[in-house]
């Protein structure tokens, strides 16, 4: 059998990505390579902060790599083992996704788990993109692409990410959510062998109340769906949010219009065991469902289960 090689980024090294990568160790399987991608000094650091003792073999190019174990590609770029929230932080956070990215467009590894950046850091750093999940798409020259939560109580996919809510109805038309429900179609059987029934909500209260409230859901939403259902798509809508996630089933996905309609029932149902799931890529990409959580960081606090179900969810998919 070809050894399965999965990737791990570090990212920001003054959040709790290096704490979670040792929390993780103990849940490596003895069947897999992992190859983190990282600063030597630091998970050193995060051994002393944790005791736990991951031992790793440091390598230059993942694709030497052919048997089972735990393996570092160290960046050495950062003058301390621990840093302050700062450019340098956040210009290493890049590094360190760049370099798996690049790893995992070449095949040699099949997937990647990335921990947690800081945008305004990473931007401050020069990364011109509002999240990883853009870098992502773009790096692997894919246009359709999205943002996923997964767990197995919610499953939500977002029309627009990391935009300023003002700017979401100019991004609403029937071709994009019509692109992002045969998106979601399509992915759905390829990684998990089945068609989901998408529901997708409208943008309004009361997804418009028959254009009273806002006629994005007249004009784009539901003729998107009704083109969708002409094509065999399982497909339903538009839903009034405030309704919409109620007797959500396992096999559902629902479509949201922006940002904080999809994670914020998501977070307030799941966010233990979420995972973000990049739907479109060449690979497959998890991370956990938050962000670097500075106020938290190198304590030893820092819960795993978010990255936990991320790693669980790669390695299933994989």
């Amino acid at each position: 059998m070809r050894l399965k090689k999965l990737g791990i980024t570090m990212g920001d090294p003054a959040g709790v990505g290096p704490e979670l990568i040792l929390k993780l160790y103990p849940s490596f399987r003895k069947d897999t390579a992992y190859i983190i991608y990282a600063e030597r000094k630091t998970l050193q650091e995060a051994k002393r902060l944790t005791g736990i003792d991951m031992r790793w073999e440091e390598i230059q190019d993942a694709g030497e790599v052919k048997e089972p174990g735990v393996y570092l590609v160290d960046l050495s770029l950062l003058k301390t083992a621990v840093p302050e929230p700062s450019p340098a932080s956040g210009r290493a956070s890049v590094a360190y996704l760049g370099r798996g990215v690049a790893d995992a467009l070449r095949g040699n590894i099949g997937g990647i788990l990335t921990m947690p950046i800081n945008k305004f850091w990473a931007k401050k750093a020069g990364f011109d993109f509002p999240g990883q999940t853009e870098y992502l798409a773009r790096a692997s020259g894919r246009a359709e692409y999205a943002m996923m939560l997964y767990s197995r109580k919610l499953k939500v996919v977002l029309q627009t990410t990391h935009v300023p809510l003002s700017e979401v109805p100019k991004l609403i038309n029937r071709e994009a959510v019509l692109s992002k429900i045969k998106l979601i179609n399509r992915e759905f059987k390829r990684l998990f062998g089945f068609y989901p029934r998408i529901k997708v909500l409208g943008l309004n209260p009361h997804a418009g109340e028959g254009g009273q409230m806002g006629k994005e859901e007249l004009l784009y939403i539901n003729p998107a769906v009704e083109e969708a259902r002409a094509l065999g798509i399982d497909a339903v809508g538009a839903l009034s949010p405030d309704t919409a996630f109620l007797g959500a089933k396992e096999g559902d996905v629902f479509l949201c219009m922006y940002h904080d309609q999809g994670l914020v029932p998501f977070k307030l149902l799941a966010f233990e065991e979420g995972v973000n799931l990049t739907l479109g890529l060449p690979f497959v990409r998890t991370s956990p469902d938050h962000g670097t959580a500075y106020d938290i960081a190198w304590k030893n606090v820092a819960s795993p289960s978010s990255a936990l179900s991320a790693l669980s969810l790669l390695e299933k998919l994989l």
